[in-house]
């Protein structure tokens, strides 16, 4: 099938480096947040075809999520448990200098072999911010200076004599050695959903993180930010955020979705629905993060059960092989009981990817009949 990405299509897990679980729920979930349990999920997640994990950033209890770990220092320490993983810290600019973040991300990129990165967070929740005395700026600022500190990142990054003028951040012949292994420097990552975020996407992002979308919304995503992107002259490649229930069955799969959200911990939904309203509903055009999601939405705090990855592997394997089909190059991963639903996946669901994806090359390869007319 003509267009289809040859490449195969990645995979990456949230880290559960906050209490909680994926799922603001009181269902059972046989999932920690501590680090013991991280290390072996971690192990267990790059021996299942995962080739990333991203360490969620918190740093206050908020929603459900009574404990955090800090995310760069968590993935470092993942790092070091693994040999092929690569680990993505998520990060607020506003909280981190762009200087000292660039310093710290080096170290850990050339300690690790080329294997660390960054997901750049602009900003939801407020109180994070002023709790710590520090301003909170109006959405499109936030992206404004997000553009900036990944410009210093790659700038520190890439350069002995780095120099950079702008609005939030001011370098001059700054220079981080060792410089990272990583080429042309550690991926960036970037997530959001306005039009700031895809705009930002289109100019300096190595990856767009998208939160969960069906089919035609994820479509939408995709064609705009490309078209961004074009007109910078810039690559970008894209994630797609999705919470897994794979059990043998459809029923199964459903009654285990059914029974996250009616065990919903209304509260905690609920808080979050209201501390994000300001982030999908203070953009001019209405296009901001979550501002369609519904409260079943929501108690996957990143909309994954709208994408859809429900059911049977070879379900959720005709889903995942048709979002990459609508550009997907990365599918983000959130599961219930991770240590036996990562096993699971790789083990039912990822060979079955594997084999669509082959079938898909298998076409794209074979040319179409030559149609003669009959004199």
């Amino acid at each position: 099938m003509p267009g289809i990405e040859s490449e195969p299509l990645k995979f990456a897990y949230w880290v559960p480096n906050v209490s909680g679980g994926l799922v603001t729920s009181d269902i059972e979930q046989r999932t920690d947040w501590g680090y013991e349990y991280n290390r072996d999920l971690a192990v267990l997640a790059e021996n299942s075809g995962f080739e990333y994990a991203l360490s969620q950033v918190r740093y206050t209890a908020s929603y459900g999520a009574a404990y955090q770990h800090e995310s760069t220092g968590f993935s470092l320490a993942l790092l070091l448990a693994t040999q092929r993983l690569k680990v993505i810290a998520a990060i607020h600019p506003g909280l981190w200098h762009p200087g000292v973040l660039a310093k710290f991300i080096a170290s850990a990129d050339v300690i690790s072999g080329g294997r660390a990165a960054v997901n750049v967070v602009s900003g939801w929740f407020k109180d994070e911010f002023t709790n710590l005395g520090e301003p909170w700026l109006e959405h499109d600022e936030r992206y404004r200076r997000s553009e900036e500190f990944i410009r210093v990142l790659k700038e520190l990054w890439t350069n002995d004599h780095a120099e950079f003028a702008g609005d939030f951040y001011r370098i001059h012949d700054f220079d981080i050695k060792p410089k990272p292994v990583g080429r042309p420097h550690p991926e960036i990552f970037q997530g959001g959903n306005s039009t700031a975020a895809r705009k930002l996407a289109g100019r300096v992002s190595d990856w767009y993180f998208s939160n969960g979308k069906d089919f035609d919304g994820f479509s939408e995503q995709v064609e705009e930010v490309r078209g961004y992107a074009a007109e910078n002259d810039h690559a970008v490649r894209f994630g797609l955020n999705g919470f897994v229930i794979a059990r043998e069955t459809e029923s199964e799969a459903k009654a285990v979705l059914r029974e996250i959200v009616e065990k919903a911990n209304t509260d905690a939904v609920e808080g979050f629905r209201n501390a994000v309203k300001q982030a999908g509903g203070s953009t001019s055009d209405r296009k901001g993060m979550w501002a369609d999601s519904e409260f079943k939405d929501l108690v996957q705090y990143n909309d994954g059960f709208r994408t859809g990855l429900i059911g049977t592997p070879e379900q959720i394997a005709d889903r995942a092989i048709e979002y990459k089909k609508r550009g997907a190059n990365l599918l983000l991963l959130g599961f219930l009981h991770y240590l036996e639903d990562v096993e699971y996946f790789g083990k039912h669901v990822l060979p079955v990817i594997r084999a669509k994806e082959a079938d898909l090359e298998r076409g794209a390869a074979t040319p179409e009949p030559l149609v003669t007319s009959t004199p």
